[in-house]
C-alpha cells in the first residue's frame, strides 16, 4: 500500500554514497515521473553549504556518475531546485533546531535517509527527537553498518526504537535492491517445475559468491574494523542465502516474505568454536597481479599490521526439513580473480544413468544465478552431441540461458537504490530487513567469530588475482565438490 511522504532529509548528503548513488537515483525517479510532485529533498552533512552551492555540488555528481544515455539537461534543470541544504553538527542538539526549521512541516510525510557511522546514532536519534523529526508521519532508513556485533546491533535497533516503531524503520540491504535477487523469487514461486525439486531430495549443494577485483580503496578506516565477515557475511550473503532457502510465503508483501526469511536464520546451524577450523576459511590477499596491474597487499595499502580478513568462506547448514544434509557454501573477498556474484545451485545426478554402457558421461544439472556484473539465469542440461553414435553416446552440457540484459532489452536497468529510496518515500517495506533477521544474521556471524579467536585463527595470505587460500579449495573438496570458477 502506498503511503507517499512530501519531504526526503538525506544525512550524509556530500558523501560518496550520495554522489554515486542517492543522487543519481533521485534523480532518475525523477526524470521518469515516480516522485511525488512536490517532493522536497534536504541535505545534510558537517560542511557549510548554501542551497545554491549544494545544487552546484549535486549537478557536478550528477555529471560525473551518470551513464551518457540518462543525462537530460532539462530533468537535471527540474531536478535541481527540489534539492536544499542544512549544515549539521551530528553531536550538537541545537543544530537540529535549525535543520527542523529547513526541513519545515512534516505533517505531509517525512522520510529520513540514515547513513552515519555507528557511534552517531544514539545522538542523531536523539536530535530528531528534539526537534519534532520523528513524530507519526515520520520514518526512517538506516544505511548499513549497523553495529558490529549483536550486542551492538541491539543497542542501535533500540536507540531507534525508542523513537521509530518497526514498521517506521527501514533497514537497508541494497542487494535486495538488485532485479536479479528479485527474480530469485520468481524464478522459485512463478514456476512450477523448480519447486519439487527445491530441497535435499534434489539439490546436492548451493553456492553463494561476490567476489570483488578491488583492495581497499576509500574505504580503509571502515574496513580493518570490520573485516570480510561482517562487511559482506553478516549481511548481503545471509540474505540471498535466506531468499533461496525459505519457504514459499502465502503473499508477495512485507510481512510474509520477512517471516519467512526469519525462519531460514533462525534454522541456520550455529558454528561451534570445535567445528570453527574445519568449517570456515579466513584469508587476507598479499600482493599480487590484478586487472594487468601489479598490486600491494592489504597490509602495505593500509600501511600497517593486520589480522583483518579480506576473504572468508562458510560451509553452513538450514537445518530444517526441506535442507537437511544440504550444504550451503559461501565465499566472499577482495582482490580476486574476477568481479562476480552469483548463486550457484548443483542439483543432484539421475539415480541411474542408461547411457554409461555407451560410453555417455553425465554432468549434474547446475542453476547458475548471475547477479553481477552481467545479470543472466543459465541452466546447465545435458544433450547429446550429433552423429550416428558408432563410437559410443556422446553427451555435453549445455546451457540454456535467460538473459536479463536481452531479454529485456528495451527496459533500463535501475540502480537497486532507485528502488529502495522510492519504497522508502512510499512506505513499502517487503525489500528492507527487519530487526529479528538483523539479530538472528548477527548471532550466527558472532558464533563464527568466536570460534576464530578460540582457536587463535589468522588469516590465510592468498595472493591478488587469485580465488583465495587454498583452504577454501579443501572446503568444498573434501566434500567431493568444486567451487563454481567458470
Amino acid at each position: 500500500m502506498r503511503n507517499p511522504v512530501g519531504k526526503l532529509l538525506l544525512f550524509g548528503a556530500t558523501g560518496d554514497l550520495a554522489q554515486r548513488m542517492l543522487l543519481p537515483s533521485l534523480y532518475g525517479l525523477h526524470a521518469d515521473g515516480l516522485l511525488p510532485e512536490g517532493l522536497t529533498i534536504t541535505g545534510t552533512a558537517r560542511s557549510e553549504n548554501s542551497d545554491a552551492a549544494y545544487r552546484t555540488f549535486a549537478k557536478k555528481a550528477l555529471d560525473q556518475f551518470l551513464p551518457e544515455d540518462r543525462k537530460d539537461e532539462d530533468a537535471i534543470k527540474s531536478f535541481l531546485p527540489r534539492l536544499h541544504y542544512q549544515a549539521l553538527d551530528a553531536t550538537d542538539l541545537a543544530h537540529y533546531t535549525d535543520l527542523a526549521k529547513k526541513v519545515g512541516d512534516v505533517t505531509g510525510g517525512l522520510a529520513i535517509f540514515l547513513s552515519t557511522a555507528p557511534s552517531l546514532f544514539e545522538p542523531v536519534i536523539r536530535g530528531l527527537e528534539s526537534a519534532g523529526l520523528a513524530g507519526p508521519t515520520v520514518r526512517i532508513g538506516l544505511e548499513k553498518p549497523l553495529g558490529y556485533d549483536l550486542a551492538s546491533s541491539r543497542e542501535i535497533n533500540d536507540t531507534v526504537a525508542s523513537a521509530f516503531p518497526e514498521d517506521r524503520t527501514f533497514r537497508i540491504d541494497h542487494y535486495l535492491g538488485k532485479e536479479t535477487v528479485q527474480n530469485i523469487l520468481a524464478l522459485r514461486f512463478g514456476n512450477s517445475f523448480f519447486e519439487p525439486v527445491w530441497n535435499a531430495q534434489g539439490i546436492d549443494n548451493i553456492q553463494i559468491t561476490i567476489a570483488e577485483t578491488v583492495g581497499l580503496e576509500e574505504r580503509a578506516g571502515y574496513y580493518d574494523t570490520a573485516g570480510a565477515l561482517r562487511d559482506m557475511v553478516a549481511n548481503h550473503m545471509l540474505q540471498l542465502l535466506a531468499l533461496v532457502a525459505m519457504e514459499p510465503p502465502a503473499r508477495f508483501d512485507g510481512t510474509a516474505i520477512r517471516d519467512e526469511k526469519a525462519k531460514v536464520f533462525r534454522s541456520l546451524r550455529r558454528i561451534s568454536p570445535i567445528e570453527a577450523p574445519q568449517v570456515t576459511v579466513t584469508g587476507q590477499y598479499g600482493a599480487g597481479a590484478s586487472g594487468g596491474e601489479i598490486v600491494k597487499s592489504y597490509v602495505d595499502e593500509l600501511g600497517k599490521p593486520s589480522t583483518t580478513e579480506t576473504f572468508v568462506a562458510v560451509k553452513a547448514h538450514v537445518d530444517n526439513w526441506r535442507w537437511q544434509g544440504v550444504p550451503f557454501y559461501l565465499r566472499t573477498g577482495k582482490r580476486m580473480t574476477t568481479r562476480r556474484s552469483e548463486i550457484a545451485i548443483q542439483f543432484k545426478a539421475v539415480p541411474h544413468s542408461m547411457f554409461a554402457s555407451r560410453g555417455g558421461l553425465l554432468q549434474p544439472n547446475m542453476l547458475i544465478i548471475r547477479l553481477q556484473p552481467e545479470e543472466y539465469i543459465q541452466l546447465l542440461v545435458m544433450a547429446k552431441e550429433p552423429g550416428l553414435d558408432r563410437d559410443g553416446v556422446r553427451l555435453r552440457e549445455v546451457p540454456l540461458n535467460l538473459s536479463l540484459d536481452s531479454e529485456f532489452a528495451g527496459t533500463r536497468r535501475r540502480i537497486a537504490y532507485e528502488r529502495l529510496l522510492l519504497d522508502l518515500i512510499e512506505g513499502d517495506q517487503t525489500l528492507f530487513v527487519r530487526r529479528d533477521e538483523v539479530e538472528a544474521q548477527w548471532e550466527w556471524v558472532d558464533a563464527i567469530r568466536a570460534g576464530w579467536t578460540a582457536n587463535d585463527m589468522k588469516p590465510k595470505s592468498y595472493a591478488s588475482g587469485t580465488w583465495g587460500p587454498s583452504a577454501a579449495i579443501a572446503l568444498t573438496e573434501r566434500d567431493g565438490v568444486t567451487w563454481q570458477d567458470d
